[in-house]
């Protein structure tokens, strides 16, 4: 499911949509294929030793299940988004959760990665801004070195545009009134939440 177009402002555009990197997933799977072997193993055992561990084997087959459902929807409604004007992370099925982080407040953006994180192509990004939050951490971004480019790219192409007539955004964004009843109805319809609705209210405002 890609990123709802419906949440973006009319002028924006996506550069990357990314769900979390797979190894997201790595655990809860091992966890749900080794209470799957130990299951099929149990059945071929018999008397009572078998039973105990037949009951045991289908508890923990339930238990792991149940977390790599939780982890998949976790996964699946997540999204990092990079536009043409904000960096955005967004989770959650039905108490939904997100971060806001404007162009021009990023001041820097930094990826970590460890030496097997590397092989898989997974890692962190580290972005720096202007905003409350200060530094905000994003795990289990795919290529997040590839990513670091790309925000610097927007950035260089949002401070370009701004400063060969810088009406941009300004131009295609209309009048402000219309664009927070548009945000509002947004908001009303469930679409976004109220901390989503108040960000992006200061930032229509200045």
């Amino acid at each position: 499911m890609a990123f709802p177009r419906k949440l973006l402002n009319s002028f924006e555009t996506i550069r990357v949509d990314l769900r979390p990197h797979w190894w997201f997933l790595a655990p809860p799977g091992a966890a749900t294929l080794a209470a799957l072997i130990l299951t099929i193993y149990a059945l071929t055992l018999d008397g009572g030793v078998g039973k105990a561990v037949k009951i045991v084997a289908l508890i923990l087959l339930v238990i792991s299940g149940g977390w790599m459902l939780r982890k998949y929807s976790a996964w699946y409604y997540s999204h990092f988004v990079v536009t043409s004007h904000r960096v955005i992370f967004r989770q959650g099925v039905l108490r939904k959760t997100g971060v806001q982080i404007p162009l021009e407040r990023v001041n820097n953006v930094n990826f970590n990665q460890t030496v097997f994180e590397r092989v898989l192509g997974a890692g962190d990004l580290l972005i720096e801004s202007g905003g409350e939050a200060g530094q905000e951490r994003f795990t289990d971004i795919s290529h997040p070195d590839r990513v670091a480019n790309i925000i610097h790219e927007a950035i260089e192409e949002y401070r370009n545009q701004n400063r060969s007539g810088g009406g941009a955004l300004a131009g295609q964004a209309g009048d402000l009134t219309e664009q927070l009843e548009r945000l509002e109805g947004l908001r009303d319809r469930g679409s976004i939440t109220q901390d989503e609705f108040e960000a992006q209210k200061r930032r229509m405002l200045g």
